[in-house]
């Protein structure tokens, strides 16, 4: 089973949601912690179950563990659970926690009922996204392993990510990837076999044991941060972005992973490093063992992360606004562009190109730019699928950066 694309629906299905209540007509709270502490449990596994009406065959399970994750599953009316093995994980971004994608599970249950797990990633949340992309990362990696061990029966993994969630989850998937052993290099299966045979030549490698179909970010600044006009409310004006790379610091280490001014991997930032393969962490090879990778990237109205960031383009490689019209079934949606064909030979950046970079200066433009230049050919090289979405005609356009 292969996902449908997540953001395609649009805000006029909000109104047919409805929300998920318990029998007492509670509603479901997805957020287990207040002002940073956690609630204290009875017990440290507890499952309860939600009817929904409109799916009409049986509940919607919700089981938290003591660090207060969240699994979703249904089960039929009798309360017997089925046997999902597709796993789907959702992070969250900055200052967010897993009860952003309440409404997101919730519509994916709904479409895949059978054969799917939604476990909305309740690591990394509040302050504790300031810690930094490979602190997250490693414990999304930690956090995706119990989840495993939590359910047997899976056999194939997704990932849905929003803003900096898609750097926490490119980081994770490097530390969890593992190159299929049972594979030869002429091409035959020893032991197992992927079902679709056009697969099975290019994607040999696994994530956590499990079978990688969808790699989804939406509005991820896969870039960073640092640069022109990729921190949009700076209105591309150079005094105002070199003032926004300074008060980074108060992002923690997060803020300089994403202005590119860290210092933890040497010359070079660290999302530079996650644009090709590492003797320790393939990076590279653990996002092309997807069989699908797609940026989903607003036009226009995010005030934080810019289109060219979120989509791994050149600006100049950016679509002309004027030209771009909505799809006739989802509006919103005004440009794709499909993976172009893979290079068979993953692209590996040259730290050499960009020695010059010195981390305590803020005035070598021209490093910046050969980082992201670097960054791009690294990322590209894997092949993504494009969306560019305009949410102009939203009441809510406004507000939707602020997000």
């Amino acid at each position: 089973m292969e996902l449908e694309n997540p953001a395609s629906r649009t805000s006029s299905e909000e109104g047919n949601r409805g929300e998920l209540e318990n029998e007492k007509g509670g509603e479901l709270d997805l957020n287990d912690t207040r002002n940073g502490k956690k609630k204290k449990k009875k017990n440290g596994n507890r499952s309860v179950s939600f009817y929904l009406p409109k799916i009409g065959f049986g509940c919607f399970r919700v089981q938290r563990d003591e660090e207060g994750n969240i699994d979703m599953e249904v089960v039929n009316g009798s309360g017997e659970r089925r046997k999902p093995s597709h796993l789907l994980i959702m992070v969250n971004g900055l200052v967010g926690s897993a009860k952003d994608w309440k409404y997101a599970a919730q519509e994916f249950l709904k479409t895949y009922p059978e054969d799917i797990i939604v476990h909305c990633s309740k690591r990394n949340y509040s302050t504790l996204t300031l810690d930094g992309v490979d602190v997250m990362g490693g414990r999304l990696a930690e956090e995706i392993l119990l989840v495993i061990k939590r359910h047997p029966n899976l056999r194939k993994i997704s990932f849905l990510c929003h803003s900096l969630g898609g750097l926490i989850a490119r980081y994770a998937i490097a530390k969890l990837y593992e190159l299929k052993e049972d594979v030869q290099v002429n091409g035959e299966y020893n032991k197992h076999e992927f079902r679709d045979e056009s697969y099975e030549d290019e994607f040999r490698g696994k994530i956590a044991g499990l079978e990688p179909i969808n790699f989804i970010t939406c509005a991820t600044p896969h870039l960073g941060s640092r640069g022109h006009k990729q921190v949009p409310m700076c209105c591309g004006f150079y005094v105002l972005e070199k003032v926004a790379v300074c008060t980074s610091y108060f992002f923690g280490r997060t803020g300089r992973h994403l202005f590119l001014i860290d210092k933890d991997s040497g010359n070079c930032p660290l999302l530079f490093h996650m644009a090709g393969d590492r003797e320790d962490l393939k990076f590279l090879s653990a996002l092309q063992s997807f069989r699908r990778r797609v940026t989903y990237a607003n036009v226009r109205y995010d005030n934080v992360v810019g289109w060219s960031t979120s989509s791994i383009r050149h600006r100049s490689e950016l679509p002309k606004l004027k030209g771009l019209s909505g799809d006739s079934k989802y509006p919103y949606i005004v440009n794709v562009e499909m993976a172009k064909i893979q290079n068979p030979q993953l692209y590996v950046p040259s730290e050499a190109e960009v020695n010059r970079f010195k981390k305590s200066d803020l005035e070598v433009s021209c490093c910046i730019e050969t980082i992201v230049e670097e960054m791009i050919k690294g990322l590209s090289s894997v092949g993504w699928d494009r969306v560019d979405v305009d949410f102009h005609r939203s009441t809510e356009s406004i507000l939707m950066g602020l997000v």
